[in-house]
């Protein structure tokens, strides 16, 4: 065994296990199965030309000597990024933990508990500091947030408003650069019109629906908007606040003046700048926008014993459902940076977060009386930690540079300072000295301590409490949290436990080699805006990423910016949408997309105002070419673009694909192919190939970057060489093409700190291992399908009777049996494992997906529970509701109760198959009750008896 071959520890099936594999699926060798599944003629003729793959050890020295090119400097930037002090227990304890950042978004709530709380607390922490009724479980950054909140408010505007096509949104010039940006990215498309002005002098005009401003806003200054939102609300104009976090601490809150809608970021709250993200957006609102919140929402709601229990409420929302009807395509959360925050919020409590609030209040104080001192003049009137200071800006950048210290500079003569958590005395000196020097001054007096004075007038100051429930005021020792993480942490089932054989989510190794740089602050302490000769180790990985993408695909261009999958579609769209019309083909806008796409697709197509024609599927899954080249035809004069996934979201590589792509081609679209099944592709084929225009890619799902419970996620596009010069821009710092359509997130490159897991996944595997990683795919997911064989139907294949890397198994017929898929998944937790895809694409089917990193003795355990359960649906009738099946999943409290009035045994109920018994997961709630959770819905960690009591 070479040990140092990334490869052989990514790889699950051993060498010695390859031939028994084979023979079970009825194959020679290894070029036999890829030549009975993939058409010959999209195979790559030549290898991947990319660098020979590193050894762990030598990732591990080429990242360290990477890191050292990157100038960490104190940085004072603002601008929504401000440096953190992440706690030590949670950067160990989940940051770092496989138990946190390799779980999956939590659909099977009963094995998912954990992190549901986590998350649930995270909620109430923005209810609390927003002072709004609902918040959501995270979004993908502020500005995202604040696009969410600007298409929410078009969506919900009244009847009269729609009948008279009320469509201006009012955008306050303080608004952050980046958010400004997005917002105009969104409003094109929906023919939402932005007006950018002065709040203190706008008109409250009938004409427009909905406004936003900043608080405090982007020159640091706290306005009060109290009247500003009472002259809105009588002139039927629905206002978005877009807060900082921290500063809501002292503030009043956006809720006690009757905002409708509170956005921002909790980056603030213990998390790495990491070059601009992940970092979890936040969005809150009033509950009278239930129904059309976008992301998730973490509810709560019993079990089938009554116990209080959690899961994501309101999943009608999602787009697989509403499709082209969704008002959102945000798929991916932040689940992981959210945890953080809310446990930061947890560990700190209100005390806590006061303490810092208010020493960053003092400290900013101090340093503007003594920058006053010195002669300079300080321009915000009221302010929390951002100070605006007249002087020569070149002369300071100068001076602030050498002594490796950046502000921002937002004109010629003026200098901005943000101060945050980390800022200590010796920084205030360090900052006055570089201004002493602009003066010219020999002498300046040292400061000795922190004034405890503060800035915010009296009818600003936040006069509420906040945080008032007992999980933010029990845990304030590192021993108590430490036990709090780790329980939440038990009652959720990751991939350090078991396979997660999830269809189209493609739940792989993440590799700790991969993980560790996000841990060192040469990586984790880069504000997005710094001058980029200040990021040189950045600069090097992220244009060796791209290169690297862009070679993977066939393509001649990628941009890393978009920070999700759904955020991927809509980029590839939009660029689609600017390539058009500079070509003065503005009326294409006609998106053709199969049955059975993902529901982002439709949304996301709607999204970038196009118009969507759905095509059909032949019995066997596939694309009906006639349907297509009829629609394709019939729309060719407006015809934008096709929506494909390949291979199709069936499971199956379809032949007639290359023809698929002429048809659009020749009609005058383009086309878009959807990254979900890239794990099937990589080295053997790519969307060049099947003449695709531009895909998305989710780093989170095909390049390794962990789900972290369903979100960080990262959705690069790569584009074909005539959509390149619209790849995204950024307002602040250059990127994109030389025609580039505004920004699709917040920061210059998305979620640059996750982009160096999939740097360090291509970079050790190197061509040859990732070609082997999707021919073990592929090699896993048909010997599943061999042994599955005879106990469950595979309801497609491809033409030689070959599934690709996931396929879909048919639980329809159990009905007969009174058992419905759902029985199926919960009845699998008791066997230790996560259930498939459940009725996606097709209602009662299961979609499994093994990937190419598990060993065969897993992938065997998951067949023999698949078999066992098979075995067990034979033995149950409709008119038998008191079965193994329908009571799962079983806990622990069931096992152990005195009273067991089943009629199967308890060995039975959590021992079924001998392995189990070895290392039992016990979910920690029976079968959780969706309908009473959305009956009673509560989002926060009010105690669910009292909204019993109160329903009583």
């Amino acid at each position: 065994m070479k040990t140092d071959s990334f490869k052989l520890r990514h790889i699950g099936p051993s060498e010695k296990d390859l031939g028994n594999m084979l023979n079970t699926i009825k194959v020679d060798s290894m070029d036999q199965l890829i030549y009975e599944t993939v058409p010959d003629d999209i195979l790559l003729k030549n290898p991947l030309n990319l660098a020979s793959a590193m050894s762990e050890q030598e990732y591990s020295a080429h990242m360290q000597k990477l890191s050292a090119k990157n100038k960490v400097f104190k940085t004072y930037i603002g601008l929504g990024y401000h440096e953190a002090c992440l706690p030590a227990v949670i950067q160990r304890n989940i940051l770092e933990n496989p138990g946190w950042y390799t779980a999956y978004t939590p659909y099977q709530a009963e094995i998912a508990q954990g992190r549901l709380e986590a998350l649930l607390n995270y909620q109430t922490m923005i209810c609390d500091l927003t002072g709004m009724e609902l918040a959501n479980a995270s979004l993908l950054d502020e500005s995202t947030a604040a696009a969410e909140a600007m298409t929410m408010l078009f969506a919900v505007r009244s009847r009269a408003q729609k009948k008279n096509e009320v469509n201006k949104f009012f955008v306050s010039e303080e608004i952050l650069p980046q958010t400004l940006s997005l917002l105009k990215t969104r409003a094109i498309p929906l023919g939402i019109e932005l007006v950018i002005g002065d709040h203190q002098h706008f008109d409250f005009s009938t004409d427009f629906y909905g406004a936003i401003v900043q608080y405090p806003g982007k020159s640091g200054q706290v306005y009060d908007y109290a009247d500003f939102v009472q002259k809105a609300h009588q002139s039927e104009i629905k206002v978005a606040v877009a807060a900082d976090i921290l500063s809501l601490v002292m503030l009043k809150s956006p809720g006690s003046f009757d905002a409708d809608v509170v956005v921002g970021t909790t980056q603030r709250f213990g998390i790495p700048l990491g070059y601009g993200g992940p970092h979890a957006g936040f969005f809150a609102t009033r509950e009278a926008f239930k129904r059309n919140i976008p992301g998730r929402i973490i509810g709560v709601t019993q079990d089938l014993n009554g116990n209080r229990a959690l899961r994501m409420a309101l999943q009608t929302r999602e787009q697989h459902i509403k499709r082209d009807k969704a008002t959102s395509n945000i798929c991916t959360a932040q689940v992981l940076l959210a945890v953080m925050a809310g446990m930061y919020g947890v560990y700190h409590g209100p005390e806590g977060l006061t303490y810092i609030a208010s020493k960053v209040n003092a400290t900013v104080n101090t340093l503007a009386k003594s920058l006053e001192n010195l002669g300079f003049e300080q321009l915000n009137a009221t302010y929390f930690d951002t100070i605006r200071i007249k002087a020569d800006a070149n002369v300071v950048r100068k001076a602030a540079e050498t002594l490796e210290v950046n502000f921002f500079y937002p004109d010629a003569n003026t200098v901005s300072i943000s101060l945050n958590e980390a800022t200590t005395i010796e920084d205030v000196n360090a900052i006055i000295k570089i201004f002493a020097q602009v003066t010219n001054s020999k002498t300046i007096d040292k400061i000795e301590q922190i004034e405890d004075i503060n800035s915010i007038d009296q009818n600003l100051k936040r006069n509420t409490e906040f945080l008032t429930n007992e999980v933010f005021n029990a845990y304030h020792s590192e021993t108590e949290l430490m036990r709090y993480i780790k329980k939440l942490e038990r009652k959720d089932l990751s991939l350090n436990h078991s396979m997660i054989p999830l269809g189209s989510c493609t739940m792989k190794l993440n590799a700790a080699s991969e993980m560790l740089p996000l841990s060192d602050p040469q990586w984790g302490n880069i504000h997005p805006f710094a001058p980029i000769n200040q990021a040189i180790g950045y600069q090097e990985v992220l244009n060796k990423l791209e290169d690297q993408l862009t070679e993977i695909t066939g393509f001649a261009a990628t941009s890393l910016q978009p920070n999700s999958g759904a955020q991927g579609e809509f980029a590839g769209l939009m660029v689609i949408r600017a390539y058009h019309e500079s070509r003065g083909d503005h009326h294409r806008n006609i998106c053709l997309i199969p049955s059975s796409a993902h529901g982002t697709n439709p949304a996301s197509a709607v999204m970038a105002g196009m118009k969507v024609i759905v095509t059909k599927a032949t019995e066997e899954g596939n694309i009906d070419v006639e349907d297509l080249r009829e629609k394709a035809l019939k729309h060719k004069d407006n015809l934008a673009a096709l929506m494909v996934t390949y291979p199709s979201t069936h499971g199956v590589y379809e032949s007639a694909i290359k023809e698929i792509t002429k048809i659009i081609h020749d009609n005058g679209g383009q086309v878009y192919m959807d990254g979900a099944n890239m794990n099937a592709q990589v080295g053997l084929t790519n969307p060049g190939a099947i003449g695709a225009d531009v895909c998305h890619l989710n780093l989170h799902k095909t390049f390794a970057i962990p789900h972290g419970g369903g979100g960080p996620g990262v959705g690069p596009i790569c584009v074909a060489k005539q959509l390149a010069p619209f790849l995204p821009g950024n307002p602040i710092i250059s990127t994109g093409g030389d025609q580039a359509i505004t920004a699709i997130s917040a920061a210059p490159w998305g979620s640059a700190l996750a982009c160096l897991i999939s740097y360090g996944y291509i970079t050790m595997l190197g061509a040859g291992g990732l070609k082997q990683a999707t021919e073990y795919a592929i090699l896993n997911a048909n010997y599943i399908k061999e042994r599955l064989d005879g106990h469950y139907s595979v309801l497609y294949v491809g033409e030689k009777g070959r599934a690709a890397h996931e396929m879909i198994i048919d639980c329809r017929p159990f009905k007969a049996n009174g058992i419905e898929v759902t029985d199926i998944a919960k009845r699998l937790m008791d066997y230790g494992f996560h259930a498939p895809t459940v009725s996606f694409p097709v209602a009662g089917t299961m979609m499994i997906e093994p990937t190419e990193s598990e060993s065969k003795s897993e992938l065997d355990r998951f067949c023999d529970a698949m078999i066992s359960i098979r075995q067990e649906i034979a033995e149950i009738t409709t008119d038998n509701t008191n079965n193994v099946m329908k009571n799962a999943p079983h806990t622990l409290a069931m096992l152990t109760d005195d009273n067991w009035d089943f009629p199967y045994s308890r060995e039975q109920a959590a021992y079924p198959l001998s392995y189990i018994a070895e290392n039992k997961f016990w979910p920690s709630v029976r079968r959780v009750d969706d309908a009473y959770g959305d009956r009673n819905l509560i989002c926060t960690c009010t105690p669910i008896e009292e909204y019993m009591e109160a329903e009583a």
